[in-house]
């Protein structure tokens, strides 16, 4: 009996091919402040921990996951990818001191402080 499935190498070397590309998909997003921070809620589906990422510049927050998989098939429909997400925000005035964020079932929080700019950061998410 032979396997038409795909071995890990044949999904890796389809991953890093559809990686490289591809433009990254626009992730729609939901943004509200409180008394603390500007809050950012986005889905990123089909992404761990590990392949997201949030970088604060000034007046600036972005995130962005990396393609999880893309192994060789033959789709009827293929709307979206897994991973390979990317957003840029432009900050309301007054945010800026410092970012944190998580990602839980498939939805990433990102916290943008309020406060003065305090310096460029990035966080890897799961490190």
């Amino acid at each position: 009996m032979t396997s038409n499935r795909p071995s890990h190498d044949d999904v890796v070397a389809a991953t890093d091919e559809r990686a490289r590309s591809m433009v990254p998909q626009r992730v729609p997003v939901n943004a509200y402040t409180t008394d603390g921070a500007f809050v950012i809620v986005a889905p990123l589906a089909g992404v761990a921990d590990s392949d997201v990422s949030v970088e604060l510049t000034e007046n600036r927050v972005r995130f962005w996951a990396e393609l999880r998989s893309s192994g060789p098939r033959d789709f009827v429909v293929h709307e979206w990818e897994y991973g390979g997400y990317e957003r840029v925000l432009d900050l309301p005035s007054g945010y800026g001191s410092g970012v944190e964020a998580s990602l839980t079932n498939g939805q990433l929080v990102v916290r943008v402080m309020s406060g003065d700019f305090a310096g460029d950061q990035t966080i890897q998410l799961g490190s």
